[in-house]
C-alpha cells in the first residue's frame, strides 16, 4: 500500500465532513449586492456569469501526474482533497444563490460545474467525497422559491484516477428563469478543437452551451462558454490558437441570431486572438462599453486556491459578457455591469476562515 505524508492525511480526515455532500446551511454573512433586481415588466435583460470553481488547484494534480516521478501523485491528490474541504462548495452555493435571488437574472451561465466522486476507502483511507455542484445549487435556488431551469449543459473535462477511485467531470450549464424565459431550442456541445489527453486519466475538453429563447415578445439567444485555460508546458502560442478556434466556432453557430448574449470564463485577456475573433464577429465587450477609461479594468481573476485571501488581488480580466444586437439606435450599449465576489463584504463563513464565493469574480449585467 502506498505511504502518505502524515500531516496531509490528518488534514484530509479532519476536513472530510466539509467535503461530503450534505444539505447546505445558510452562512451568517451575506454579501451586499449593489445592483437591484429589475422591476416586473422592465425591458432590461439581466444576465449573470460565474465560474463556480472546483474548489482546489487541479493543475497541481495534473502536473504531478505528468511528471515521471510517481511518488508525488498521491500527495498532490490528497492536498487537493484537503483544499476541497476548506473551500466548502455547499456553503459557497448558498451565497451564489443569494446573488441570484437579489438580482433575478433572466439567464445564468455557469462554468466549472463539477461532479466529484472520490472514495479512497479501498486504499485504507477514510476519504469519501460525493458532490454534484449543479444539484447542490439547484436545491439552494429551489429553497428560495426560485424557478431556474437548466436549458442545457455540456460535458467537458474528464478525470479518472487510481482505477476509478477518483472521478471528476466538469460541465458548463445555462440556467434560465422559467417564470420569464421560454426556451425554444437549446444545446450543449464540445468544441471541435481541444488540448485532449494531457496525462494518464486526464482529458481536457472544453465546451459551451446556447439557448434560443423568448422573453416577452422578443427573441434572445443566451450562451455560456469555458474556453481553454493556460497549461504549463504547452508550446508557446498553442493555447491562444485553440481559444481563437473555439471562439470562431461559437461565432459561426450564432451568426444568424439577432440578439445574443455570450458570457463566461473565456480564459483570455483583451487584445488576444480570441478577443479579436469575437469583436470581429460583431460582438461588443459589455464591460468596456459600459466602463470606458483605463481606470476601470474590471479584473476578475483570481483568488488563491483555498480562498483564504482577505482582499482581491486580481491581475486578469478573463470573464466576459459579450453582446450583439442589443445596442440602441445610436450604436451604444446601455445598462450596467458590475462584479461580485471581489470585495471583502462578499466573503462568507468557511470551515476554518472566511472564504469567497469562487476564485473568480462573477459578472452581473442589466442591459437595456
Amino acid at each position: 500500500m502506498p505511504r502518505f505524508p502524515r500531516a496531509v492525511l490528518v488534514s484530509v480526515v479532519v476536513l472530510l465532513p466539509a467535503c461530503a455532500d450534505h444539505n447546505p446551511v445558510a452562512p451568517a454573512l451575506r454579501p451586499a449586492f449593489n445592483i437591484n433586481a429589475p422591476p416586473a415588466g422592465a425591458r432590461d435583460i439581466t444576465v449573470m456569469t460565474q465560474n463556480l470553481y472546483v474548489g482546489a488547484d487541479v493543475d497541481l494534480v495534473i502536473h504531478a501526474l505528468a511528471t515521471p516521478d510517481p511518488n508525488d501523485d498521491l500527495p498532490a491528490l490528497l492536498f487537493a482533497i484537503q483544499t476541497l474541504g476548506q473551500t466548502d462548495f455547499p456553503a459557497r452555493a448558498e451565497a451564489i444563490a443569494d446573488e441570484i435571488q437579489r438580482a433575478r437574472p433572466h439567464a445564468v451561465g455557469f462554468q466549472e460545474v463539477s461532479q466529484i466522486d472520490i472514495d479512497l476507502q479501498p486504499l485504507g483511507l477514510p476519504v469519501v467525497v460525493d458532490q454534484d455542484f449543479l444539484a447542490i445549487l439547484q436545491a439552494a435556488l429551489a429553497a428560495r422559491g426560485l424557478h431556474y431551469e437548466v436549458a442545457a449543459t455540456s460535458n467537458n473535462i474528464s478525470v479518472s484516477l487510481i482505477s476509478g477511485l477518483v472521478r471528476l467531470v466538469d460541465h458548463d450549464a445555462l440556467l434560465v428563469d422559467a417564470d420569464r424565459v421560454h426556451v425554444n431550442a437549446a444545446s450543449g456541445q464540445n468544441f471541435s478543437v481541444n488540448l485532449g489527453q494531457v496525462a494518464e486519466g486526464v482529458v481536457l475538453i472544453r465546451g459551451w452551451v446556447w439557448a434560443r429563447t423568448t422573453v416577452g415578445d422578443r427573441s434572445y439567444t443566451f450562451a455560456t462558454a469555458h474556453t481553454e485555460s493556460n497549461l504549463a508546458g504547452a508550446p508557446p502560442g498553442l493555447v491562444e490558437q485553440i481559444r481563437a478556434a473555439q471562439a470562431s466556432e461559437m461565432a459561426a453557430t450564432l451568426a444568424g441570431d439577432e440578439r445574443v448574449v455570450l458570457m463566461g470564463d473565456l480564459n483570455d485577456t483583451p487584445g488576444s486572438p480570441e478577443y479579436g475573433v469575437l469583436s470581429g464577429a460583431g460582438f461588443t465587450d459589455t464591460w468596456t462599453a459600459l466602463h470606458p477609461g483605463s481606470g476601470a479594468e474590471g479584473l476578475t481573476c483570481c483568488h488563491v486556491a483555498d480562498l483564504s485571501d482577505q482582499i482581491a488581488d486580481f491581475d486578469q480580466r478573463i470573464d466576459y459578457v459579450w453582446t450583439r444586437g442589443l445596442a440602441s439606435d445610436n450604436g451604444m450599449v446601455k445598462g450596467s455591469i458590475d462584479r461580485f465576489g471581489n470585495v471583502p463584504s462578499d466573503r462568507l463563513p468557511g470551515p476554518a476562515y472566511p472564504i469567497w464565493p469562487s476564485d473568480h469574480a462573477g459578472l452581473l449585467a442589466s442591459l437595456k
